[in-house]
């Protein structure tokens, strides 16, 4: 599987999730083949003014174009974004 690295200048604004690839994350609401609280893996970064990702999950469904609105980090992913929250 190809991983993408991030653009330079894509920065995450106020109340965005800042995820790297590699991330663990949740579903935080049913998608299309994937129950909420289905766990995945964020495979690509993107975007200038809206921050989105690509998540592989374990089901195998791979979905993009996802946000804070449909994911929440877990593991390592949540410890770091909680401290850098302080």
């Amino acid at each position: 599987m190809t991983f993408w690295k991030p653009h330079s200048l894509a920065k995450p604004h106020a109340n965005q999730l800042d995820l790297r690839m590699g991330d663990r994350v949740v579903s935080t609401v049913d998608l299309d083949g994937v129950a909420r609280g289905t766990e995945g893996k964020v495979i690509l970064a993107n975007g200038f003014n809206w921050q989105r990702y690509r998540v592989l999950f374990v089901n195998g469904v791979e979905m993009g174009d996802l946000d804070q609105r449909n994911i929440a980090p877990t593991g390592k992913a949540a410890k770091r974004l909680a401290k850098a929250a302080k």
